[in-house]
């Protein structure tokens, strides 16, 4: 068998394996693979090349512009899956798992693509929250902005996710607009390397915007600067050595971690046997405990059940677990592979004896399984291995030890309160699921243990068939946990992103605000126009251009009639007595959305041009009321432009709708698709 050489990407260059490489062997057939690690990189020069060459590259994109890079990588990555499914065979996954890893680290990406364009500006600047009024009149005021941080993002990924670990950091930080460097896992680098030699070959990244480290670090961390930020992925212990760094502590260098964890499971007093609930437990359980051969950070560990439940879960468990077939995972009738190392085993089986200290192994046996296709000594293969045990309040080492395997323990619990006691005594995990039909278990559950929880996952009948698992975490949802989980997190869409970016307060003059955010700030320089602003393409609007309308008199036969034709007859705008009563009118007044339909029709230009459809409005507040024979009028100003396709784009218009003596009526944000170029 041809020994792969696993290169380094530096500075711009591949370079070659070291003397000091490290061997890597087949998780199937414990064969030697591969060679990985190089002594002798430049870190310097990698640190340089991406502050100054990458960061430069990817800070001149915009938000948008990077959003679609991402989205380019992906689909280039979608059309080139299948080199990635064949290599990973030799770290023991099977072709489900492969699905989790590489159709999910690019699904991830596209999450990121699409909230890059939909959820952020075409802009290089953030705006995070509401305008502040730090003044009385509004002259002076205050935003929270955040701007890409000036370093590189340095990501040490675990063995187990070899794409999708990179690929979930990945995004976000170069949405950011900062450019990474990843080290893998020395044992499953391989895929890691191919993966980004497709990235790097499809021409799609910015020069500098991704470096790769096959083997050690070296002395990086410590040339760090308070620019840069470490997202870690691995084990507790190697987190807290990493972590508590003096020269990461000193300089505060933001590191995430992302650690193994507890993770639990808790039947709901609900959930007896015979119901979808009971059922969907062992199902989701028995999937935790064997996808990717349990070496998932959020498989299952522990697992709770009333009392009267345990004899019937664990006997559902053994009878769902033995129908697990264990093999080479390039058989497509095998359902579990094997761990990644013959070390990776060693250690399971450790730690399993351990828990086994505390618990009765009540299924699976690691000196008497059968192998479909594989010698069971030559690989790292392990069966699924359910404990059982009965007295988890005296217990510590089932809370404590983690088996990065298909290790599971089910305990009893007593009442609900008890449930939350035990699973909280993981002291901090990625996620824990509720599997309850019964919405104030999942409120009580919610208040006890969410404070210990990174994700809580409830499932049921209702949303069983769609739910995607236990132990998936999503673009869209924070993945990370307090505690022993690390206390950081990653992923969360824009939340993610926010990790790799400076939020600053700045202060100024409605006019300083608009410069700095690209949003027009009510207070700031109204640019005049004389043509209608609806007449006019998305590229030729200006922000801040204001369009006035003449003013237009509110009669009685007016709330009358709309109040006919609508059928909204409420007593403001029918009984003058009833409406004089109510704190709030005076007397008879204007219905609020007659106003709007009055000042749509100030300021709509009829002819077809390049409005293409009004989208929606956000934010609408009505000030004063408006009585018969008072007049209103509007002020209309483009606040905010956001393309959307390669037609049209969106404009966020800011609408004042005010009286005949200048007082404020209604405020709103009005949205329309304009077309790039006219009819």
């Amino acid at each position: 068998m041809t020994v792969q050489d696993i290169r380094s990407f530096a500075a711009g260059q591949w370079v070659e394996v070291g003397n000091s490489a490290r061997e890597i062997r087949s998780a199937i057939t414990g064969e030697i693979i591969a060679r990985a690690g190089n002594s002798s990189l430049d870190v310097d020069s990698m640190l340089d090349h991406a502050r100054t060459v990458g960061g430069a590259n990817l800070r001149a994109m915009t938000f948008h512009e990077r959003a679609k890079m991402i989205k380019a990588v992906a689909l280039h990555l979608g059309n080139h899956k299948q080199a990635l499914y064949d290599i990973s065979f030799a770290t023991g996954a099977t072709q489900k798992d492969h699905l989790i890893d590489i159709d999910g680290g690019i699904g991830t990406m596209f999450v990121f693509a699409s909230k890059g364009r939909r959820e952020m500006p075409d802009a290089h600047v953030y705006l995070d929250g509401e305008i502040e009024q730090l003044s009385r009149n509004g002259t002076f005021l205050g935003q929270h902005i955040c701007t890409s941080l000036q370093g590189v993002g340095v990501h040490i990924n675990a063995f187990n996710f070899p794409v999708w670990g990179m690929l979930e950091k990945l995004a976000p930080t170069w949405l950011a607009g900062v450019p990474a460097i990843v080290k893998p896992a020395t044992s499953s680098c391989y895929v890691t390397e191919l993966c980004v030699k497709l990235m790097l070959e499809s021409g799609l990244l910015p020069e500098g915007s991704l470096q790769l480290v096959s083997g050690g670090l070296g002395n990086m961390l410590d040339k760090l600067t308070n620019q840069d930020v470490v997202s870690f992925t691995g084990s507790a212990q190697t987190a807290s050595k990493l972590r508590s760094a003096p020269h990461i502590l000193e300089n505060s260098i933001r590191f995430i971690a992302e650690q193994d964890s507890l993770n639990a499971s808790i039947l709901g007093p609900d959930a007896t046997s015979g119901t979808p609930e009971f059922d969907l437990f062992i199902k989701e359980v028995s999937r935790e405990m064997t996808a990717k051969a349990g070496q998932k950070c959020t498989a299952i560990r522990r697992m709770f059940a009333p009392e009267d439940q345990i004899s019937s879960v664990i006997d559902a468990l053994k009878v769902s677990l033995s129908k697990t077939v264990i093999g080479d995972p390039r058989n497509e009738a095998t359902h579990m592979g094997a761990l990644v190392s013959a070390g990776q085993k060693c250690d399971v089986l450790e730690k399993a004896a351990m828990i086994g200290e505390e618990a009765e192994r009540v299924f699976g046996d690691p000196d008497n399984f059968e192998v479909h296709g594989a010698d069971a000594d030559k690989g790292a293969f392990v069966p699924p291995m359910l404990f059982h045990c009965a007295s988890p309040d005296t217990a510590n080492r089932i809370h404590d030890i983690e088996a990065f395997g298909p290790v599971s323990t089910i305990m009893p619990y007593r009442d609900l309160d008890h449930a939350i006691t035990l699973v909280n005594r993981g002291q901090g995990s990625l996620v824990a699921s509720i599997i309850t039909n019964d919405g104030d278990v999942a409120r009580k559950v919610a208040m006890g243990a969410g404070a210990f929880h990174g994700r809580l996952y409830f499932n049921n009948q209702s949303s069983m068939k769609e739910s995607t698992g236990h132990g998936s975490p999503l673009p869209h949802m924070v993945h990370g946990g307090p505690g022993r989980a690390g206390g950081g997190e990653e992923m969360g869409g824009v939340r993610g992103v926010m990790h790799y970016m400076q939020r600053t307060a700045i202060q100024g003059s409605p006019d300083i605000l608009t410069a700095v955010g690209e949003k027009w700030v009510p207070g700031a320089t109204e640019l005049d126009h004389k043509d209608h602003p609806f007449t006019r393409t998305f590229h030729e609007l200006q922000i801040g251009e204001t369009f006035k309308t003449p003013s237009r008199t509110i009669s009685l036969d007016d709330i009358e009639q709309f109040a006919e034709f609508t059928g909204d007859t409420f007593y403001a705008h029918m009984d003058e007595d009833a409406a004089k009563r109510n704190p709030f009118f005076p007397g008879r007044v204007a219905h609020g959305y007659l106003l709007l339909s009055f000042a749509a029709g100030l300021f709509v230009q009829p002819d077809e041009g390049p409005v293409l459809a009004n989208t929606g409005l956000d934010n609408l507040r009505f000030m004063k009321p408006v009585e018969a024979g008072e007049s209103i009028k509007v002020r209309l100003s483009v606040k905010l432009k956001t393309p959307r396709n390669e037609e049209y784009g969106e404009v966020r218009w800011h609408v004042i709708v005010s009286n005949q003596d200048d007082e404020l009526v209604a405020e709103y944000e009005l949205l329309t698709m304009n077309a790039y170029d006219n009819p």
